[in-house]
């Protein structure tokens, strides 16, 4: 397994300008948003309703299965990835949870709808650097792409 360090700088080669990063500043955790989002419409059902608080309910769906599923990923990766990938996605379930509060449309069309802007924003970066976007070279990148993130914007 390569190294975290090798991973984001071989992300990085697909991000160089500075617009193609502010967009995937953006966009890359609002992609990360709407998979939970829309993992999170799947409901896992009374599996575990005689177990749990009442307040942990909302959260007992097939988003934070994913999520628990991606931390093993980052924590093989790195310890200090893995704490603010987890504090990220905590804030993640937290957000997806207002959104649902709303009540302005179904969970699963907002989180379609910010998954489809996202992903036409990123390809509109890579036109635009000239790159093509690094998961098809490789479906890891689709993981490594919030770590990218978030190690530029937390500095490590």
């Amino acid at each position: 397994m390569r190294t975290l360090n090798s991973l984001l700088a071989e992300y990085s080669e697909s991000h160089q300008t500075a617009y193609n990063k502010r967009i995937h500043y953006v966009c890359v955790p609002a992609i990360f948003f709407s998979i939970v989002g829309l993992l999170a419409c799947i409901p896992i059902g009374n599996l575990f309703a005689d177990f749990n608080p009442e307040w942990i309910k909302s959260y007992l769906h097939f988003g934070t299965l994913g999520i628990l599923l991606v931390m093993f990923y980052y924590l093989k990766l790195s310890f200090k990835l893995f704490v603010v990938m987890l504090l990220f996605s905590v804030l993640v379930l937290f957000g997806i949870q207002v959104v649902d509060g709303f009540g302005i449309a179904p969970l699963w069309v907002i989180m379609l709808i910010v998954f489809a802007i996202a992903w036409v924003f990123q390809f509109i970066g890579h036109k635009h650097e000239g790159n093509k976007p690094s998961f098809l070279k490789e479906l890891q990148f689709l993981l490594i792409g919030p770590a990218w993130t978030l190690s530029h914007i937390f500095k490590f």
